[in-house]
């Protein structure tokens, strides 16, 4: 792999981790347009740490304020239902571990046929029609709704197998989840916070996956590395902040069209 494959496929990693897209249904497009069957192991490990940096960064107040009041409410002397509800934080901080659990069970679940997955060009086809099917309903959901305070734990679990199952190629992750959310009745800003928040656990799980795998693979000269990961990091904060913003003005359905166009390409020119 060279810098500018690198470079490109970092910036397709950025844009396509948020934008409702699908990020791996892009990388498996674009791998095989630049002749890349399977990219080094440590560089898909870098453009997953980008796009996590990304993330961390956009939400830095968000994950300090969770961990700090996450702290206060555990040395709390009472903490039971006579102490009142716990703080919106906490509760983020307990959704966002209810929706991870479905979410690894999948990741683990579809690992072993990864290869098998990644291969497919007509499944990322049609994963991406169902992907803006998906989203084009969300137009018709208002911006009322409720706030953290009205996501429970079967809501959670539920939200975390959809972005569990995002795994296949084809189906946006932040779209499914973000959508998701939408539908179990969160308003448009709490839908966001949430899927980006919960994607926090999942990107360093497929991260610390992938660098387990590495010790017994090649490895990519370090300025590729860096290339493709710094790529990642810079186009996926760019691609976040775009989303969040589409996101509270009710116009993520935008997308569906995009995703209708190509996996109607990507079908027709691998039947």
């Amino acid at each position: 792999m060279t810098i500018l494959q690198a470079v490109a496929l970092g910036v397709i990693q950025g844009l396509t981790e948020f934008l409702p897209v699908s990020s791996s249904g892009h990388l498996v497009v674009f791998q095989n347009l630049l002749g890349l069957r399977q990219p080094e192991l440590i560089f898909d490990v870098a453009v997953h740490l980008g796009t996590l940096a990304a993330v961390c960064i956009y939400f830095y107040s968000d994950i300090t304020a969770i961990i700090m009041a996450l702290g206060k409410w555990i040395q709390r002397p009472n903490r039971g239902s006579t102490s009142g509800p716990a703080p919106p934080e906490v509760r983020m901080a307990a959704m966002i571990a209810f929706g991870s659990v479905p979410t690894a069970i999948f990741g683990l679940a579809f690992h072993g046929i990864a290869d098998i997955l990644f291969s497919s060009l007509l499944l990322v086809g049609f994963m991406l029609m169902v992907t803006g099917i998906w989203m084009w309903f969300t137009r018709y959901k208002t911006g009322d709704g409720r706030d953290i305070r009205g996501l429970n734990a079967w809501r959670a679990v539920l939200i975390g197998i959809i972005q569990g199952v995002a795994v296949i190629p084809g189906i946006s992750r932040s779209g499914a989840t973000i959508a998701a959310s939408l539908y179990l009745g969160l308003n448009r800003e709490t839908a966001a916070r949430y899927s980006f928040l919960l994607s926090i656990p999942a990107i360093a799980g497929a991260a610390i996956l992938s660098l387990s795998e590495t010790a017994n693979s090649g490895s990519a000269q370090i300025p590729v590395i860096l290339a493709g990961g710094l790529t990642a990091a810079a186009v996926g904060y760019a691609a976040l902040s775009f989303l969040v913003y589409l996101v509270k003005k009710g116009h993520l359905h935008l997308f569906a069209p995009y995703c209708w166009i190509l996996g109607g390409i990507i079908l027709i020119a691998a039947w």
